[in-house]
Protein backbone atom coordinates (compact mmCIF):
# COMPACT_ATOMS: atom_id res chain seq x y z
CA UNK A 1 0.00 0.00 0.00
CA UNK A 2 1.28 3.50 -0.77
CA UNK A 3 1.94 6.05 1.91
CA UNK A 4 -1.04 8.11 2.91
CA UNK A 5 -0.70 11.63 1.62
CA UNK A 6 -2.37 14.85 2.58
CA UNK A 7 -5.47 15.53 0.46
CA UNK A 8 -4.49 17.36 -2.69
CA UNK A 9 -5.59 20.96 -2.83
CA UNK A 10 -7.76 21.52 -5.85
CA UNK A 11 -6.36 24.43 -7.89
CA UNK A 12 -9.83 25.79 -8.64
CA UNK A 13 -10.52 26.50 -4.98
CA UNK A 14 -8.35 29.60 -5.27
CA UNK A 15 -11.13 31.37 -7.13
CA UNK A 16 -10.48 34.82 -5.69
CA UNK A 17 -6.89 34.71 -6.91
CA UNK A 18 -7.87 33.31 -10.30
CA UNK A 19 -10.55 35.94 -10.84
CA UNK A 20 -7.95 38.70 -10.45
CA UNK A 21 -6.03 37.48 -13.46
CA UNK A 22 -6.83 39.39 -16.61
CA UNK A 23 -7.57 37.53 -19.79
CA UNK A 24 -4.49 37.26 -22.01
CA UNK A 25 -4.78 39.27 -25.20
CA UNK A 26 -4.47 37.37 -28.46
CA UNK A 27 -1.45 39.48 -29.43
CA UNK A 28 0.42 38.72 -26.20
CA UNK A 29 -0.52 35.05 -26.32
CA UNK A 30 0.65 34.61 -29.92
CA UNK A 31 3.92 36.41 -29.21
CA UNK A 32 4.67 34.29 -26.14
CA UNK A 33 3.65 31.09 -27.91
CA UNK A 34 5.94 31.86 -30.85
CA UNK A 35 8.89 32.35 -28.51
CA UNK A 36 8.17 29.14 -26.63
CA UNK A 37 7.83 27.21 -29.89
CA UNK A 38 11.31 28.38 -30.90
CA UNK A 39 12.60 26.96 -27.61
CA UNK A 40 10.75 23.70 -28.28
CA UNK A 41 12.61 23.39 -31.58
CA UNK A 42 15.89 23.89 -29.72
CA UNK A 43 14.84 21.21 -27.23
CA UNK A 44 13.94 18.88 -30.09
CA UNK A 45 17.37 19.28 -31.67
CA UNK A 46 19.06 18.68 -28.33
CA UNK A 47 17.03 15.49 -27.77
CA UNK A 48 18.03 14.27 -31.20
CA UNK A 49 21.69 15.26 -30.72
CA UNK A 50 22.05 13.64 -27.29
CA UNK A 51 19.92 10.57 -28.09
CA UNK A 52 17.48 11.26 -25.25
CA UNK A 53 14.25 9.30 -24.86
CA UNK A 54 11.36 11.44 -23.65
CA UNK A 55 7.76 10.49 -22.83
CA UNK A 56 5.20 13.17 -21.97
CA UNK A 57 1.80 11.98 -20.73
CA UNK A 58 -1.29 14.20 -20.96
CA UNK A 59 -4.24 13.20 -18.80
CA UNK A 60 -7.24 15.03 -17.39
CA UNK A 61 -10.97 15.43 -17.67
CA UNK A 62 -12.74 15.57 -21.00
CA UNK A 63 -12.54 19.03 -22.62
CA UNK A 64 -9.71 20.06 -20.28
CA UNK A 65 -7.55 21.20 -23.21
CA UNK A 66 -5.03 18.38 -23.56
CA UNK A 67 -5.39 18.08 -27.32
CA UNK A 68 -5.12 21.82 -27.91
CA UNK A 69 -1.93 22.01 -25.88
CA UNK A 70 -0.38 19.07 -27.70
CA UNK A 71 -1.31 20.69 -31.01
CA UNK A 72 0.54 23.91 -30.09
CA UNK A 73 3.56 21.95 -28.90
CA UNK A 74 3.75 19.91 -32.10
CA UNK A 75 3.02 22.82 -34.44
CA UNK A 76 6.65 23.59 -35.37
CA UNK A 77 8.31 20.30 -34.43
CA UNK A 78 9.68 17.60 -36.71
CA UNK A 79 7.27 14.61 -36.78
CA UNK A 80 10.26 12.33 -37.39
CA UNK A 81 11.61 13.28 -33.97
CA UNK A 82 8.44 14.13 -32.04
CA UNK A 83 5.18 12.23 -32.41
CA UNK A 84 1.77 11.96 -30.78
CA UNK A 85 0.28 8.66 -29.63
CA UNK A 86 -3.51 8.63 -29.21
CA UNK A 87 -4.68 5.02 -29.09
CA UNK A 88 -8.28 4.01 -29.70
CA UNK A 89 -10.34 1.29 -28.08
CA UNK A 90 -8.27 -1.86 -27.53
CA UNK A 91 -8.93 -4.78 -29.86
CA UNK A 92 -10.16 -8.13 -28.60
CA UNK A 93 -6.60 -9.45 -28.87
CA UNK A 94 -5.15 -6.48 -26.98
CA UNK A 95 -7.66 -7.03 -24.19
CA UNK A 96 -6.04 -10.40 -23.51
CA UNK A 97 -2.47 -9.04 -23.43
CA UNK A 98 -0.48 -7.79 -20.47
CA UNK A 99 -2.07 -4.41 -19.89
CA UNK A 100 1.00 -2.28 -20.65
CA UNK A 101 1.86 -4.31 -23.76
CA UNK A 102 -0.08 -2.15 -26.22
CA UNK A 103 1.74 0.95 -25.05
CA UNK A 104 5.29 -0.41 -25.05
CA UNK A 105 5.73 -0.42 -28.88
CA UNK A 106 5.04 3.33 -28.90
CA UNK A 107 7.79 4.21 -26.44
CA UNK A 108 10.61 6.34 -27.89
CA UNK A 109 13.92 5.18 -29.27
CA UNK A 110 17.05 7.29 -28.75
CA UNK A 111 16.57 10.82 -30.06
CA UNK A 112 12.77 10.78 -29.90
CA UNK A 113 10.06 12.52 -27.88
CA UNK A 114 6.58 10.96 -27.63
CA UNK A 115 3.43 12.69 -26.43
CA UNK A 116 0.69 10.38 -25.13
CA UNK A 117 -2.76 11.93 -25.57
CA UNK A 118 -4.16 9.72 -22.81
CA UNK A 119 -2.14 6.70 -21.83
CA UNK A 120 -2.07 3.60 -19.66
CA UNK A 121 -3.92 5.69 -17.07
CA UNK A 122 -7.14 4.88 -18.91
CA UNK A 123 -7.38 1.94 -16.55
CA UNK A 124 -7.35 4.16 -13.48
CA UNK A 125 -9.84 6.60 -15.00
CA UNK A 126 -12.44 5.78 -17.62
CA UNK A 127 -12.12 2.00 -17.31
CA UNK A 128 -12.53 2.16 -13.55
CA UNK A 129 -15.45 4.58 -13.56
CA UNK A 130 -17.29 3.02 -16.50
CA UNK A 131 -16.78 -0.54 -15.30
CA UNK A 132 -14.68 -1.59 -18.30
CA UNK A 133 -12.25 -3.45 -16.04
CA UNK A 134 -12.66 -5.71 -13.03
CA UNK A 135 -11.67 -4.80 -9.49
CA UNK A 136 -8.84 -7.30 -9.77
CA UNK A 137 -7.52 -5.68 -12.97
CA UNK A 138 -7.78 -2.22 -11.40
CA UNK A 139 -5.97 -3.24 -8.21
CA UNK A 140 -3.25 -4.96 -10.23
CA UNK A 141 -2.76 -1.79 -12.27
CA UNK A 142 -2.40 0.31 -9.14
CA UNK A 143 0.20 -2.09 -7.78
CA UNK A 144 2.23 -2.44 -10.98
CA UNK A 145 1.99 1.03 -12.57
CA UNK A 146 4.49 2.69 -10.20
CA UNK A 147 6.94 -0.17 -10.76
CA UNK A 148 6.41 -0.02 -14.52
CA UNK A 149 7.19 3.70 -14.52
CA UNK A 150 10.23 3.27 -12.30
CA UNK A 151 11.44 0.64 -14.75
CA UNK A 152 11.02 3.11 -17.64
CA UNK A 153 13.00 5.74 -15.75
CA UNK A 154 15.76 3.26 -14.90
CA UNK A 155 16.00 2.34 -18.57
CA UNK A 156 16.87 5.97 -19.38
CA UNK A 157 13.44 7.31 -20.38
CA UNK A 158 12.57 10.81 -19.17
CA UNK A 159 8.95 10.43 -18.04
CA UNK A 160 6.83 13.56 -17.57
CA UNK A 161 3.17 13.44 -16.51
CA UNK A 162 0.65 16.30 -16.77
CA UNK A 163 -2.87 16.35 -15.36
CA UNK A 164 -5.15 19.03 -16.84
CA UNK A 165 -7.59 20.21 -14.20
CA UNK A 166 -10.77 21.98 -15.29
CA UNK A 167 -13.72 23.16 -13.20
CA UNK A 168 -17.23 21.79 -13.54
CA UNK A 169 -18.49 25.15 -14.84
CA UNK A 170 -15.78 25.52 -17.48
CA UNK A 171 -16.23 21.97 -18.74
CA UNK A 172 -19.96 22.67 -19.11
CA UNK A 173 -19.18 25.74 -21.26
CA UNK A 174 -16.83 23.78 -23.50
CA UNK A 175 -19.31 20.95 -23.94
CA UNK A 176 -21.97 23.47 -24.95
CA UNK A 177 -19.61 24.95 -27.55
CA UNK A 178 -19.02 21.49 -28.99
CA UNK A 179 -22.75 20.84 -29.16
CA UNK A 180 -23.47 24.04 -31.10
CA UNK A 181 -20.37 24.19 -33.32
CA UNK A 182 -20.41 21.66 -36.21
CA UNK A 183 -16.62 21.94 -36.45
CA UNK A 184 -16.22 20.68 -32.88
CA UNK A 185 -19.11 18.26 -32.57
CA UNK A 186 -16.89 15.29 -33.39
CA UNK A 187 -15.06 15.97 -30.12
CA UNK A 188 -18.19 15.22 -28.09
CA UNK A 189 -18.62 11.47 -27.66
CA UNK A 190 -21.24 9.51 -25.68
CA UNK A 191 -18.43 8.80 -23.21
CA UNK A 192 -17.94 12.54 -22.69
CA UNK A 193 -21.63 12.99 -21.90
CA UNK A 194 -21.49 10.12 -19.42
CA UNK A 195 -18.47 11.72 -17.76
CA UNK A 196 -20.63 14.75 -16.91
CA UNK A 197 -23.08 12.52 -15.10
CA UNK A 198 -20.28 10.75 -13.23
CA UNK A 199 -18.26 13.86 -12.31
CA UNK A 200 -17.84 12.87 -8.66
CA UNK A 201 -16.84 9.31 -9.59
CA UNK A 202 -14.09 10.65 -11.85
CA UNK A 203 -12.92 12.96 -9.06
CA UNK A 204 -12.63 10.02 -6.67
CA UNK A 205 -10.82 7.92 -9.29
CA UNK A 206 -8.34 10.74 -9.98
CA UNK A 207 -7.60 11.25 -6.28
CA UNK A 208 -7.02 7.52 -5.79
CA UNK A 209 -4.80 7.39 -8.87
CA UNK A 210 -2.65 10.25 -7.57
CA UNK A 211 -2.38 8.53 -4.20
CA UNK A 212 -0.72 5.51 -5.82
CA UNK A 213 1.13 6.94 -8.82
CA UNK A 214 2.40 10.38 -7.78
CA UNK A 215 5.87 8.95 -7.27
CA UNK A 216 9.20 10.65 -6.78
CA UNK A 217 10.67 9.23 -10.01
CA UNK A 218 7.68 10.40 -12.08
CA UNK A 219 5.52 12.95 -10.25
CA UNK A 220 2.24 14.36 -11.49
CA UNK A 221 2.25 18.02 -12.55
CA UNK A 222 -1.18 19.64 -12.34
CA UNK A 223 -2.14 22.25 -14.94
CA UNK A 224 -4.87 24.76 -14.08
CA UNK A 225 -6.73 24.58 -17.38
CA UNK A 226 -9.80 26.81 -17.04
CA UNK A 227 -7.93 29.44 -19.09
CA UNK A 228 -6.79 27.65 -22.26
CA UNK A 229 -4.21 30.22 -23.30
CA UNK A 230 -2.56 30.32 -19.89
CA UNK A 231 -2.65 26.54 -19.63
CA UNK A 232 -0.83 26.14 -22.95
CA UNK A 233 1.83 28.71 -22.18
CA UNK A 234 2.36 27.45 -18.64
CA UNK A 235 2.65 23.82 -19.75
CA UNK A 236 5.16 24.53 -22.52
CA UNK A 237 7.16 26.84 -20.27
CA UNK A 238 7.28 24.19 -17.55
CA UNK A 239 8.19 21.41 -19.96
CA UNK A 240 11.18 23.42 -21.15
CA UNK A 241 12.50 23.62 -17.57
CA UNK A 242 12.48 19.86 -17.03
CA UNK A 243 15.15 18.99 -19.62
CA UNK A 244 18.40 20.94 -19.70
CA UNK A 245 19.24 21.74 -23.31
CA UNK A 246 21.62 23.85 -25.34
CA UNK A 247 20.98 25.91 -28.43
CA UNK A 248 22.23 23.95 -31.44
CA UNK A 249 20.80 26.35 -34.01
CA UNK A 250 23.11 26.20 -37.06
CA UNK A 251 24.59 29.23 -38.76
CA UNK A 252 22.34 30.97 -41.31
CA UNK A 253 22.15 29.03 -44.57
CA UNK A 254 22.99 30.67 -47.88
CA UNK A 255 21.09 29.25 -50.83
CA UNK A 256 23.29 28.26 -53.78
CA UNK A 257 22.42 29.67 -57.22
CA UNK A 258 20.19 27.46 -59.34
CA UNK A 259 22.18 25.54 -61.94
CA UNK A 260 20.98 25.93 -65.49
CA UNK A 261 21.06 22.88 -67.74
CA UNK A 262 21.47 23.18 -71.49
CA UNK A 263 19.45 21.17 -73.95
CA UNK A 264 16.53 20.33 -71.62
CA UNK A 265 13.05 21.50 -72.64
CA UNK A 266 10.26 21.01 -70.13
CA UNK A 267 6.92 19.63 -71.40
CA UNK A 268 4.11 22.17 -71.87
CA UNK A 269 2.24 23.11 -68.71
CA UNK A 270 -1.04 22.20 -70.40
CA UNK A 271 -0.07 18.52 -70.11
CA UNK A 272 -0.62 18.71 -66.34
CA UNK A 273 -3.97 18.44 -64.57
CA UNK A 274 -4.55 21.27 -62.09
CA UNK A 275 -7.23 21.41 -59.43
CA UNK A 276 -10.05 23.95 -59.94
CA UNK A 277 -9.36 27.35 -58.40
CA UNK A 278 -12.45 27.71 -56.25
CA UNK A 279 -10.89 30.65 -54.38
Amino acid sequence: MPKKKEPLKHPHRKKDQDNQKKKLSAKFYEKELAGLQIELVKLQEWIKHKGLKVVVIFEGRDAAGKGGTIKRIMDKLNPRVCRVVALGVPTEREKTQWYFQRYVPHLPAAGEMVFFDRSWYNRAGVERVMGFCTDEQYNEFMRTCPEFERMLVRSGIILIKYWFSVSDEEQEKRFQKRIHDPRRRWKLSPMDLKSRELWEDYSKAKDEMFNYTDIKQAPWYVVCADDKRRARLNTISHLLTLIKYKDLTPEPVKLPPRRKRKGYVRPPITDQTFIPEAY
